[in-house]
């Protein structure tokens, strides 16, 4: 924590070839023990384009402004630059994952600590070189952290909670391939409004050999949570994952679809390998079945073009325990918005328990949670809205916790194998996908 420190703040913050929304997110809330100048080291382009716009904008909104300065280094050898520039000593990484190991791999080496975007690695020589880039870390006393967003949504957190409550959930079941412990299940959509604004993203976005297939993209956050969930703050080894079954599929993409999403009116030639007729197929689809420490899970994640007026991105996820399963739910019904539900599979009344659960410990982090009666042994649990901050919020949350790791100089004893636990768990899904 000592390489090339401002006098004023203990961390200087580094972005790096910012291809992605979520770079410019970390920078929507600003931060004390961080120097209002970020550092950008980039290829001149629409997408670095796009992120100064985003800082701009942060810093010239009416509410809660931010002050960012920006110091921008353009052109080719924009890593290189970094690395022997050195003006900040945390490098913020968002854009193609293809590339990203490679730049993780060079910030530790330099002795960088790296504040990187889902997911580090998309295939299985990225995995080995993640492996690499843990132990070069350790030996130089630098973090590597990723950004899980997911941990930070309240009905997850919840659910979580409730997990833990033997009187209300009783204990999680083993499951089955049919009926997993536990499931999640993400719909995303291309096109889609950030921060007001309708979203345009690269070509190279639908490039899965630049941004990797789904299966080892948002499956990550999917992973992350059912370690997050079934196991808090316990080690979990590679060892203990084992893949049942994993799928593939892809989604059609018309070419005014993508021009919609891309600005661009033709399909570029790296394309060209994915179209068949007049379609574009991504495989940005993918599914898979696994055991955690002989705990059966499943995850899931769908891409679609668009969502449907009013509605947006989804989740679905259950947990499945003796007394009770835990369920979140996203649909219609809740109005498009996750909730959660507690259904009761023993006999006897557990409403007491319930209550109780809301009202003790859980009351200390989500003070005024009530739940309320749907139906015979069913109940809908009542979060208060001023927790329910929505997406974009929950970089700010990521970011103040990986800035307090920073401050302490270690992440928590489980964090390193369990990043390690989770990519290699994608990447197993990956390989048995692409067998099939």
């Amino acid at each position: 924590m000592k390489n090339n420190q401002k006098e004023d703040a203990q961390i200087t913050l580094m972005t790096l070839d910012p291809g992605h929304f979520h770079a410019a997110l970390v920078q929507k809330t600003m931060y004390p023990e961080v120097d209002s100048t970020i550092y950008v080291f980039a290829p001149e382009g629409p997408e670095v384009k796009d992120f100064l716009n985003k800082i701009e904008s942060y810093n010239s909104r009416v509410e809660s402004p931010t002050h960012w300065k920006v110091a921008t280094s353009f052109g080719k050898d924009y890593l290189e630059q970094m690395i022997a520039k050195r003006p900040g000593n945390v490098m913020i990484v968002a854009g193609k994952n293809s590339q990203k190991i490679d730049y993780i791999l060079e910030a530790v080496k330099a002795g960088i600590n790296v504040y990187a975007d889902k997911p580090l690695v998309i295939n299985p020589e990225g995995f080995q070189k993640l492996e690499e880039a843990f132990k070069i870390a350790e030996e130089k006393g630098v973090l590597i952290y990723d950004i899980m967003t997911e941990r930070f949504e309240v009905t997850t957190d919840m659910q979580r909670l409730l997990s833990a409550v033997p009187n209300v959930f009783g204990e999680i079941k083993e499951g089955s391939s049919e009926e997993p412990a536990i499931s999640k299940e993400s719909v995303h959509h291309f096109f889609k409004y950030v921060s007001g604004e309708p979203l345009v993203r690269p070509a190279w976005f639908f490039d899965v050999n630049e941004e990797g297939e789904g299966i080892v993209d948002v499956t990550t956050h999917l992973v992350d949570l059912v370690q997050w969930e079934l196991f808090p703050e316990q080690i979990i080894n590679q060892s203990d994952i084992e893949m049942i079954s994993a799928k593939r599929w892809a989604t059609d993409l018309s070419l005014e679809e993508f021009s919609k999403v891309t600005g661009l009116d033709s399909f570029p030639d790296y394309l060209k390998k994915d179209i068949a007729g007049d379609k574009l197929k991504v495989y940005c689809n993918g599914e898979m079945i696994y055991k955690i420490k002989g705990k059966y899970a499943k995850v899931s994640v769908i891409w679609n073009y668009q969502a449907p007026e009013g509605t947006g991105d989804t989740h679905y996820s259950i947990m499945r325990g003796t007394k009770s399963d835990l369920i979140i739910k996203q649909g219609e019904e809740e109005d498009y918005k996750p909730t959660l539900y507690i259904k009761q599979k023993e006999k006897g009344d557990i409403e007491s328990d319930i209550t109780a659960a809301l009202q003790g410990n859980i009351a200390v982090l989500y003070p005024g949670t009530t739940s309320e009666k749907i139906s015979d042994g069913y109940w809908r649990i009542n979060i208060p809205q001023k927790f329910k901050i929505g997406h974009e919020a929950h970089f700010a949350q990521v970011t103040q916790n990986y800035l307090r790791y920073l401050k302490e100089d270690q992440l928590p004893k489980w964090e390193v194998p369990n990043m390690l636990a989770k990519y290699y768990t994608t990447i197993e899904g990956y390989k048995m996908a692409k067998d099939k």
